[in-house]
């Protein structure tokens, strides 16, 4: 039996000696050390050896176990050394290439377009001024001239919540009480933006979520002509220093005279295309002189103090600036609409 041991271990090793990957080596695991091989046999025919031989066939039959054990765990890790160098070797990088440029995002279009209108105003002495998005009915319509089932509430498809009275924000103009209350009876001139929300049917037109800027100037002996300067100077400086521009009467419950402004359609030169859809005018905006009872409710004396208010959406600005005929694109988060700007 000890004679058996010594020709196990000797054909063991000199056969791992020739194994080159790992699937030969666990087929030679398999056949050297596994349950059915003849070093775990010789275990099993410990019990019919003569009692005197068993101490020693046993020690030895153990040492061989450990030895082949050990010279598989050498082997294998010798297999994987070589295999890591053969890597290394095969597929080697070239550490003084370039790497690949890493991929910078950019400002969405709405956005880069509200920093345009800041700045402009900004220049002409307005500041930012920020409101909040979830408003009350109070704040909302009542004290902008545009009290319960008026039919002037019909113009704003607003998003009601569980709370009685409290709703989200259609329009900014909500912006013009808070401001007024904080800084009456101190001349102000603020501009408001942020968003709106109105329940309305999505199309290439209308969205149920926008942009709005709220501009609001309080003061004594301010004029509709002031409205009209200021709004034409914006006009110029957004769009370029020969745009030609119109007001049209409107209607707005917190402003009166109300208007609207236009500027000649800068892809046909007012000659009539299908994006001003023939007119050779775009509307831009809607404006007016702060109506009195507003300013009252703002805090202020519609007897020593005028006012003017207009709003601007800066979707569609961004539209009209880049010949953008759908407002759904803001929306989609659409790499390629994105990346062009």
């Amino acid at each position: 039996m000890l004679e058996e041991l010594e020709q196990i271990e000797r054909q063991a090793l000199s056969t791992l000696e020739t194994v080159q990957d790992e699937e030969a080596l666990q087929l030679w695991k398999v056949t050297y050390l596994g349950r059915s091989s003849p070093l775990m046999k010789t275990f099993d025919q410990l019990g019919g050896l003569p009692k005197e031989e068993r101490p020693a066939t046993g020690r030895r039959a153990n040492q061989v176990k450990r030895a082949l054990e050990a010279a598989w765990e050498t082997k294998g890790e010798n297999l994987r050394q070589t295999s890591i160098q053969r890597t290394l070797q095969s597929e080697r990088l070239d550490v003084t290439l370039p790497g690949r440029p890493v991929a910078r995002g950019g400002l969405h279009p709405t956005t880069l377009t509200l920093r345009r209108i800041y700045r402009i105003f900004s220049d002409m002495g307005f500041q930012v001024y920020r409101s909040r998005e979830v408003e009350s009915d109070e704040y909302n319509f009542e004290l902008l001239n545009i009290p319960a089932h008026h039919p002037a509430r019909d113009m704003w498809d607003t998003f009601y919540t569980t709370d009685p009275g409290v709703s989200l924000r259609p329009h900014t103009s909500p912006g013009q009480i808070h401001v007024m209350r904080q800084y009456a009876p101190e001349p102000i001139r603020v501009i408001l933006p942020g968003m709106c929300y109105r329940y309305e049917q999505i199309s290439a037109r209308k969205e149920i979520q926008f942009n709005q800027v709220e501009g609001l100037a309080v003061g004594k002996d301010l004029t509709m002509g002031d409205l009209k300067g200021t709004l034409i100077d914006f006009a110029r400086r957004m769009f370029s220093p020969e745009v030609r521009t119109r007001f049209r009467a409107s209607h707005f419950p917190f402003t009166e005279p109300s208007a609207e402004m236009d500027i000649e359609c800068f892809l046909c030169g007012g000659a009539g295309c299908r994006v001003c859809q023939g007119s050779g005018w775009l509307e831009i905006l809607g404006c007016g002189m702060v109506h009195p009872l507003v300013l009252r409710n703002g805090g202020y004396d519609p007897e020593k103090s005028m006012g003017f208010a207009f709003g601007i959406g800066p979707e569609r600005i961004t539209m009209l600036r880049h010949h953008i005929e759908d407002i759904r694109y803001f929306w989609m988060n659409d790499m390629r609409f994105l990346e062009q700007f």
